[in-house]
């Protein structure tokens, strides 16, 4: 019998082995990816077949995270002759022929001793650049996080559910913890990216647990899953609980709790009311203050709430969001609003904050380091349409639900500030930071996704061509272009880069700028859209450029030698910074029926102070809206408004675009 319980668990462990090895190596595939639309290959066919059987009807949110492959590490031969293609159409003759040089240089000496090295690591780490990434991108840094790290995410375009602050703060809060529950529970769908199983581990369990902590350098640290928010109004903090005696409380619970904070009529401590600009200021100075005054006492105890709540709350005076006499002019004030705010009355180290206004209207503001975007934006896709169509609220614009009176009031948070002068030397350089940026929002309604689709070209590669046309005519040139894409095929996986400006893009750009007949642009167009999907897909699937060369630089810091290549490659600045961020649960919107609920994406603050950062989001068939932020200080990239314009967002751009390529079809 022994001999039989032994045997039976061991054959049982080699079978489950095996199942997830062979997972493994079916969600190594992945031509699949390279295959045209409508023309599937018969080992493709039989791969997602296999798939199928492997992964069951109904995986859980982590099931099979760990049979993700690890992400590979490209040749050395490989990388620098996609970069030095990538470039080719931003240098002139002989500033090619120097990078070529440099280029050739070093992979006939340094850089295959540093690929060594990166190998190595490869081996034994579960992804080899996301700890790197996160440390020397976000961590290492001791700038202001506020606009150049974080970002936000705006609420619908054209409705507001209620217009009471309070009944919108507590469905929202509802629906946040309503998320982490499914979370915890493991009962939201795996993501998946056409039928493969994509990673969501790391950054979904990081979404209520992780904030940043300024010290010699940011520190991402981790908590337990906590039963309260933290919430700021007027100048004041509080500590508001939301699940008494292990039970969530009601949506009109949470409402009536947040009107105590509304009617609470205190005034701020002293110091209190602008200390949040200590995490939007000046890495440094945060840090030093935190060792010197909130250590311990009661400054270290209020502290802890703000840094172990699931997340924050700032309950806004002001009103937002498209109204009035001015919609175009009030959608970018929501914007900066949802940025940077008034730069102490957001918790920017927190991983999500959530901005009420006194309108109604909502939107996040996220910090950068824990997660991508996207893993937000799943987030954020959940609690708007929970709390719009799951949770409602009354004829009156209250939230459903009963309230037991006898819940304890909302806890205010006690400091003992010393001095406000570092508080004041924080905003201070947050406010000319924040009054630098400036934000235009617009909903581009023309045409979208459904017509792009009839001319047979992917939505994302149309974009990305209009915004190299837009450059172009605004800068009369090409710049290095930024476009993030996702590596989570791998486990861990986070982002890597797709140069949009490519040999093909220019060629195309340059003839339609230059007049030359309607079919040669068509044809150019075609070849600088499928050029733009195939960059996309070698960055998804492990073969991109700039993880790999990032990598390498920090090896050979690892190792004290220098290489003018790498130096060059990686000081190179990314002057069109953009990215798409993706509808990723449409089944929760149905904008056949409810058109108006129409979601606005979300945006970020420009790259390069010479540059510009573009979002934009896809929304049903029929709408792109976008999202573009620029710095006043560089007369170069002013965003002008109005109908006569010349800058980057010169969207009839895309009308001449679709003009030059659209025939009979």
């Amino acid at each position: 019998m022994l001999s039989a319980l032994v045997f039976s668990t061991l054959l049982w462990l080699s079978v489950i082995l095996a199942l997830r090895f062979c997972l493994k190596l079916l969600l190594s595939y992945h031509r699949w990816m390279f295959e045209k639309h409508g023309r599937t290959s018969t080992t493709t066919k039989v791969w997602v077949t296999l798939l199928r059987l492997l992964s069951g009807r109904k995986p859980l949110l982590y099931s099979y995270q760990t049979s993700l492959p690890h992400l590979p590490v490209p040749t050395i031969k490989d990388t620098l002759s996609r970069y030095l293609e990538s470039v080719q159409p931003l240098l002139t003759g002989p500033g090619f022929e120097r990078m070529t040089g440099l280029a050739n240089q070093f992979e006939s000496s340094l850089g295959n001793r540093l690929q060594r090295y990166l190998k190595l690591k490869a081996l034994w780490a579960t992804n080899y650049v996301s700890d790197w990434w996160e440390e020397y991108i976000y961590l290492r840094s001791r700038g202001p996080i506020m606009v150049n790290s974080n970002y936000y995410g705006m609420d619908f375009l054209y409705v507001t559910p209620t217009s009471v602050q309070a009944a919108r703060a507590g469905n929202t809060i509802t629906a946040l913890l309503l998320y982490r529950r499914k979370v915890n529970r493991e009962e939201l769908k795996p993501v998946e990216i056409r039928s493969t199983l994509s990673d969501t581990l790391v950054q979904f369990q990081a979404v209520w647990k992780t904030g940043l902590i300024s010290d010699i350098t940011n520190v991402l640290q981790h908590w337990q899953d906590s039963e309260f928010v933290a919430v700021y109004h007027r100048g004041r903090f509080f500590r508001l609980w939301v699940y008494q005696a292990g039970r969530l409380l009601s949506p009109r619970e949470i409402q009536s709790q947040v009107q105590r904070i509304l009617d609470d009529p205190s005034p701020p401590q002293p110091g209190e009311e602008k200390l949040g600009a200590l995490t939007a200021g000046d890495r440094v100075a945060w840090s030093e203050v935190r060792k010197r005054h909130f250590c311990a006492g009661v400054n270290r105890r209020s502290l802890d709430v703000i840094e172990r709540a699931a997340f924050f709350v700032t309950l806004d005076e002001e009103d937002q969001g498209m109204r009035g006499d001015d919609p175009a002019g009030n959608l970018d004030r929501y914007a900066k609003s949802l940025l940077h705010g008034k730069c102490y009355d957001r918790w920017f180290d927190k991983s999500f904050s959530i901005i009420v206004y006194k309108n109604g209207k909502n939107g996040l503001n996220a910090e950068h380091s824990w997660a991508d975007a996207p893993t937000v934006a799943h987030l954020w896709e959940y609690t708007l349409a929970t709390d719009a169509f799951q949770l409602g609220y009354t004829e009156d614009g209250h939230c459903k639900g009963e309230v037991d009176r006898s819940l304890p009031h909302p806890q205010r948070l006690l400091w003992d500030i010393p001095s406000e002068a570092q508080v004041s030397s924080s905003l201070a350089v947050a406010q000319q930071l924040a009054d630098d940026v400036d934000c235009h929002v617009f909903p581009f309604r023309d045409f979208g996704k459904g017509r792009i689709k009839k001319l047979r070209i992917s939505p994302d590669a149309f974009i990305q061509l209009s915004l190299q046309l837009a450059y172009y005519r605004d800068r009369g040139g090409f710049c290095l272009t930024y476009e993030a894409s996702m590596t989570r095929l791998f486990r861990e996986g986070r982002t890597e880069t797709v140069r949009s400006c490519s040999n093909e893009s220019c060629d195309f750009v340059k003839a339609l700028a230059g007049g030359e007949e309607e079919e040669h642009c068509r044809q150019l167009f075609r070849r600088a859209a499928e050029k733009h999907q195939n960059l996309y897909r070698l960055a998804m699937t492990g073969d991109g450029i700039d993880r790999h060369l990032f990598c390498l630089y920090v090896v050979s810091k690892y190792l004290g030698v220098d290489s003018p290549f790498l130096k060059e490659v990686l000081s190179e600045p990314w002057r069109l910074s953009t990215s798409q961020t993706p509808l990723q649960q449409m089944e929760l919107f149905d904008l056949k029926n409810n058109p108006e609920f129409i979601s606005l994406g979300g945006g970020f603050g420009p790259v390069a102070d010479d540059g510009y950062g573009v979002s934009y989001i896809i929304v049903g068939e029929d709408m792109i809206n976008f999202h573009v932020s620029s710095k006043h200080s560089c007369s170069g990239t002013v965003i002008c408004r109005g109908e006569a314009r010349h800058d980057i967002f010169d969207l009839p751009m895309l009308t001449v675009s679709k003009n030059n390529m659209e025939g009979p079809t």
